[in-house]
């Protein structure tokens, strides 16, 4: 199976909160289930640094280091006896045109390109992104590294997701694999979440504004592949 794209991910803030799993249903893909932790279903929003970026083997000026926001939640697969536990993506934000293209063609994800920024101190972390007046940012400070969460543990949940799926049309879901070894965790303090929600992911998300997330995790990151990918019967 061939490696698209090998980057290395860093400082991945992940507000994580707990919603209606009506709010998702719609949008899981076929042949997948929303993925619960104890009856709790979860999106979390994440920012996080892309940096040594190529594509095939290839870096492309310009788009090696950059910013990127999402709003995920979480799916599963049973393929053969195996549980592939996912993500999926609401909308994914990043500060260039051709990335967004290339990820949409590629992909078929919901990405779009709006102004970002990023400030990384000794014990802070900030990213914020704008556009046509819509102003957001999501900013921790850095508390204690609680190392690899233990199994079946909340952190565990939210960052180990090794598949995507995107529903590409009607009749056709994609799947592909994602690779990097298991992420320490660090606990946050101090968080700023200034996000329009309804504005930047739609009116039913609109809820999520001034909300208190269920948690706020950071990740210290690792160098990740992402393989092509392909379509699966459903």
């Amino acid at each position: 199976m061939q490696k698209f794209l090998t980057a290395r991910w860093q400082d991945l803030i992940m507000a994580n909160y707990e919603v209606p799993p009506e709010l998702l249903e719609r949008r899981v893909p076929a042949g997948c289930r929303l993925d619960l932790q104890d009856g709790k279903c979860f999106v979390s929003l994440v920012g996080f640094m892309f940096l040594e970026t190529r594509v095939l083997g290839v870096p492309i000026p310009f788009h090696i280091n950059f910013e990127e926001v999402n709003l995920r939640y979480y799916v599963f697969r049973e393929v053969e006896g195996e549980v592939r536990r996912a993500v999926c993506f609401v909308k994914e934000i990043v500060p260039r045109w051709a990335i967004a293209t290339v990820a949409r063609m590629a992909y078929g994800e919901p990405y779009e390109c709006w102004q970002m920024s990023h400030e990384r101190g000794e014990n802070n972390v900030s990213y914020t992104w704008e556009r046509a007046g819509c102003k957001n940012a999501l900013a921790v400070a850095i508390d204690s590294n609680i190392g690899v969460p233990a199994e079946d543990s909340h952190g565990e949940f939210i960052i180990e997701h090794y598949w995507g799926y995107t529903s590409r049309g009607r009749d056709r879901v994609d799947e592909y694999k994602v690779e990097h070894p298991k992420w320490e965790l660090f606990s946050v303090k101090d968080e700023n979440i200034d996000v329009d929600f309804a504005l930047t992911y739609g009116e039913e998300f609109g809820f999520l504004t001034g909300a208190k997330p269920y948690s706020v995790l950071m990740a210290k990151g690792s160098e990740v592949g992402v393989y092509k990918g392909k379509r699966i019967s459903i």
